[in-house]
């Protein structure tokens, strides 16, 4: 700054000759020098977890094939900052459920929700996990939807969906994550650090077992108990 410089115009700023702006006038554009970025905490912890989103290494059916072709150069989910598998529940922000959610699975998809820090994500990929696909009505082992399991942020349709239809998944979780509001009601949504291991735990889930068939006038019944 030379010595015609006042504080104000060097900091692009003009006090004397210059109004204060209107209401509908910009506050921030043309008043401060380049390379100067203006931001709020929200928007600066908003876009940090954004550009990182690491999904879980989970795939239990053909849709992780999709899932697999997702992250391959072709269509390059790493530009999405989502590109980094993490085979720990405890680094992961994002679980992609892309298979069939069987009731002895449901149990372990749910230990693994629970292991991941917050805020965390799902992303129900394909019929089978949203709900139950093609053994919605006959599949006495699979979960009418792993909604029932964990809460689902994003749906992807599809028998399998396209790895376009997951870029699009994840994008949708990133308007999501760029649209939080942070605030004092909204302390418990902040990332908190824990020790591993010792996480709360959900219970087993229990299923009805089967016993030996009943043979009665001629027809055979199964009797759970």
């Amino acid at each position: 700054m030379n010595r015609e410089q006042t504080p104000s115009s060097a900091a692009g700023i003009d006090f004397n000759n210059n109004p204060l702006p209107s209401a509908g006038s910009p506050w921030i554009e043309g008043r401060f020098e380049e390379n100067l970025i203006v931001t709020t905490l929200e928007q600066a912890m908003n876009w940090g977890q954004l550009s990182s989103v690491w999904p879980l290494t989970f795939g239990i059916a053909c849709c992780a094939m999709e899932m697999m072709a997702t992250g391959m150069s072709k269509y390059d989910l790493d530009r999405f900052g989502s590109g980094a598998f993490r085979a720990t529940p405890r680094q992961a922000d994002l679980m992609i459920v892309a298979g069939t959610v069987t009731y002895k699975m449901a149990s372990r998809i749910r230990r693994l929700y629970d292991q991941m820090p917050d805020p965390k994500y799902v992303i129900a990929m394909g019929a089978c996990t949203i709900g139950g696909g093609p053994y919605f009505k006959y599949g006495y082992h699979v979960v009418k939807g792993v909604d029932l399991v964990v809460p689902v942020d994003v749906y992807i349709p599809g028998c399998p969906p396209r790895p376009e239809a997951l870029l699009e998944g994840v994008m949708r979780i990133q308007d999501k994550i760029r649209a939080r509001k942070l605030g004092r009601n909204t302390v418990s949504q902040l990332p908190v650090p824990h020790r591993s291991g010792y996480g709360k735990l959900a219970p087993v889930v229990s299923i009805p077992s089967v016993t030996a068939p009943v043979t009665s006038n001629n027809t055979t019944e199964f009797v759970s108990t």
